[in-house]
């Protein structure tokens, strides 16, 4: 009797303690990716070559090919079980030589703008073109002005990123509109070009570029971005003078679709090859600047929770597996592409994707995740929240996720996007300004160990 009595005890003691064993355990394993995250800054490194070395990566440019080349590398040095390319066709268009602004006024004088075109632009006649300018808020203004008044004229959009959001993302979403789809509605009025106010709430001389979109069934006319700080400036000048001039020249290209590659690397899992765990980001970046936050940042924090498993010996139950993607800026063909061979092989009952964890909001100070899901999933993480905390973890909850994962929702797939700091992300994004020296090394290798805490809890406890 006093053995079952003892026995019964153990048990008793043993369901008490266990959990609680397991939690020290996935305690000390996520204290060891964060301490070697922060103590051999390897991200870091490999961050400072793609944007020192490589610089901007726009889809279809040579730089874009040795970007590739570069990172199929890095993983293959690291002993990863399996990488390879897959092939994309891809949007190839050239800025040309660098584009040139001025405006001229007998009352306030002449002032160089500036300047930058939008992606994917038409290029201006050689000579460049010299008009009128009108400013409008919105759609809705430039609609009621009418043809009258803005055909043969530069329409100048100046609607401002909403300095009143605390989430820079909804400012710049308030905004982003002008510049995607303002030269396809200003031509349906008759503007010979546009003049768009870049998307930041920063006031300074960056001209922010970014993709826009034609309609078949309108002109395509040259669409330009100004720096805040002139955008203030010409706006103060057109009070001044509403006859002043604007000349504006680029010679940008569009060519035919060109290939490319998305690049994939990964660990194979040891119980369950087939349910993927992803990580990602998009390889490609706007040729004005290095791409530093947008998005070489991502690509080197998702190549680095790869990194952490190996060193530290983590054999993974699920195959972890990232995906540097191309094409994000333009068209997301490799995100498409990706999902079509990704639902294949689902289809086929070869691969699941079980969680797709995407890096795509800087390199800045890890907050937390924002998840798209099923509720009892959400919630799976949201009881992690003791773990993950004490690392300045604190932003949960069912949101956004992010462009180049969002097709794998099909397959049940939990999507998940790396929360950080956007207070400073759109003084960077889409400019010069988006260059290696704004990118701080902790906070990169914060949002590194940030992800590969989470792949690890997900790998053991899903």
């Amino acid at each position: 009797m006093r053995n079952l009595f003892v026995f019964i005890t153990i048990l008793s003691f043993q369901a008490g303690f266990l959990p609680l064993f397991a939690q020290d355990a996935d305690s000390m394993m996520i204290r060891k990716i964060y301490t070697e995250a922060l103590t051999n800054p390897v991200a870091y490194h490999h961050l400072d070559y793609l944007c020192n070395r490589i610089g901007g990566r726009l889809c279809g440019s040579p730089q874009a090919e040795k970007a590739v080349q570069w990172t199929k590398k890095i993983m293959e040095d690291m002993g990863l079980d399996s990488v390879y390319l897959q092939p994309v066709m891809v949007e190839h268009w050239e800025r040309g030589a660098k584009e040139s602004g001025l405006v001229i006024s007998q009352k306030a004088g002449r002032h160089e703008l500036h300047i930058c075109a939008v992606g994917g632009s038409v290029g201006t006649p050689k000579a460049g073109i010299t008009a009128g300018i009108v400013e409008v808020k919105n759609f809705g203004q430039l609609q009621s002005m009418g043809r009258k008044q803005i055909e043969g004229k530069i329409v100048f959009f100046n609607r401002e990123a909403d300095p009143s959001q605390l989430y820079t993302f909804d400012a710049y979403g308030g905004a982003v509109d002008q510049r995607a789809r303002g030269a396809m509605n200003a031509s349906g009025f008759g503007a010979i070009a546009v003049v768009v106010r870049s998307a930041t709430t920063a006031h300074d001389n960056f001209p922010h570029t970014g993709n826009q979109h034609y309609a078949d069934s309108v002109k395509a006319i040259p669409a330009f971005c100004v720096s805040t700080n002139d955008a203030d400036s010409l706006s103060l000048w057109l009070m001044k003078d509403p006859a002043l001039k604007v000349f504006l020249k680029a010679s940008c290209i569009q060519h035919p679709v060109s290939p490319s590659y998305n690049v994939i690397g990964e660990i194979k899992g040891t119980v369950h090859p087939g349910e993927i765990i992803l990580v990602g980001g998009h390889l490609d970046s706007w040729d004005i600047g290095q791409g530093a936050h947008d998005d070489g940042a991502g690509i080197v924090q998702c190549i680095e929770v790869l990194r952490l498993f190996k060193a530290l010996n983590i054999k993974p139950i699920h195959t972890i597996r990232m995906v540097a993607f191309m094409d994000e800026e333009c068209g997301q063909t490799g995100a498409k592409v990706y999902a079509g061979e990704s639902k294949r092989l689902a289809d086929a009952g070869k691969e699941k994707h079980i969680a797709a964890i995407e890096a795509d909001r800087g390199g800045l100070t890890p907050q937390g995740f924002s998840m798209e899901g099923k509720d009892e999933e959400v919630n799976k993480i949201l009881g992690w929240n003791k773990l993950l905390q004490p690392y300045g973890l604190w932003s949960f909850g069912k949101s956004g996720s992010g462009v180049d994962i969002r097709d794998l929702k099909s397959q049940g797939a939990l999507l998940i996007a790396l929360v950080t700091d956007s207070q400073r992300y759109f003084d960077y994004h889409h400019s010069a300004n988006d260059t290696f020296d704004k990118v701080n090394v902790r906070e990169l290798e914060l949002g590194a160990a940030a992800m590969g805490g989470l792949v690890l809890m997900i790998d053991r406890k899903w």
